[in-house]
């Protein structure tokens, strides 16, 4: 028995997967659908010839395509992730792209090891339902971070307009043209759902129970209650923005103040791994004298427990609820 450089083998194969995911998204579907594109992909839809009715129909397609196919196995994983990111692959696309991740993976593998091939097989399959899974995974943090920190400039936004005299329903369109994605797409979809006869406050909360998130929740509220009992909704946006406001100053206060605890925790886990790696590429042989001991495999399972208790542990004391 040999220790090989196999396990770096591994990992380089589904890094390598892993971005071949993000650009087979963006030749599919070019940089439009960035969310880093300045341009807001509702009004850049419209300008290609689409009608409104068109647009609003393909935008809620994709917002929606998702959930409705939770039923398909091991698919339900990924669904809600998918839903939340916004991600232009159809149910039957991600599923075909892990099949053919999984491929690429096995093909990689074939070269790069000697393993036996229903192992290659196993491990295939999960390096391209993984690398899948963590890339919609940061696609929707990165998109409902973006989110949540162009909210309070599209309620202050929302304020001035009411205050000049526009209906909320004006106001709602003049975000949609004026912040950037994707915050303008969704409120894009609002304001055309509003324009075809839908109550803004209910369009508004799906829209929250759709990104789960409490700072759109808030405004749904707001909205709501104001539609149903009266008051002056400007002043209401205006201080509901100053609490989301704050509400973001303190979470960036506490993600800095865990965040060298949280890299500690990783650090300390990964850095094993990272020795071993070395150690197995520069000297394939340094583990042939210890391979056969009868406590080297439990040795080996008892380390691999204690580095997924210790980010277990720090992700605990670091995930502070606020």
């Amino acid at each position: 028995m040999q220790l090989t450089a196999e396990p770096v083998i591994y990992g380089l194969i589904f890094i390598g997967v892993l971005v071949l995911v993000e650009g087979v998204y963006l030749v599919a579907f070019g940089k439009s659908i960035s969310l880093n594109s300045k341009v807001n992909r509702r009004l850049e839809m419209l300008d290609k010839g689409g009608n409104r009715e068109q647009v609003l129909e393909q935008l809620r397609k994709e917002m929606q395509q998702h959930m409705k196919s939770q039923s398909i196995p091991l698919y339900s994983l990924l669904a809600d992730k998918a839903q939340k990111a916004a991600i232009a692959f159809t149910p039957r696309q991600l599923i075909m792209l892990m099949g053919g991740l999984a491929g690429v993976a096995f093909v990689g593998l074939s070269v790069g090891t000697t393993a036996d091939v229903p192992i290659r097989a196993v491990a295939s399959v999960v390096i391209g339902v993984a690398a899948v899974y963590m890339w919609v995974n940061q696609k929707a943090k990165k998109r409902l971070a973006m989110i949540q920190e162009q909210l309070p400039d599209a309620i202050e936004l929302m304020v001035r307009s009411l205050r000049v005299g526009h209906p909320f329903s004006s106001a709602v369109q003049i975000v949609a043209k004026e912040v950037e994605d994707p915050l303008a797409t969704e409120f894009g979809i609002i304001a055309d759902e509003s324009a075809y006869g839908r109550d803004l406050g209910e369009a508004i909360k799906e829209m929250a129970e759709r990104l789960d998130m409490q700072d759109m929740r808030f405004l749904a509220v707001a909205v709501t209650i104001q539609q149903q009992s009266g008051g002056n909704l400007a002043e209401i946006l205006a201080g509901l923005s100053q609490v989301i406001r704050a509400r973001f100053r303190l979470f960036r206060r506490v993600k800095a103040i865990t965040a060298e605890a949280q890299w500690s925790g990783k650090f300390l886990s990964g850095f094993p791994l990272g020795c071993l790696g070395m150690i197995l590429a520069s000297d394939p042989g340094y583990y042939d004298e210890v391979l056969d001991h009868p406590y080297f495999i439990p040795a080996c399972f008892v380390v691999g427990i204690m580095l997924a208790l210790n980010l277990f542990v720090m992700r605990m004391l670091t995930n502070i609820k606020v």
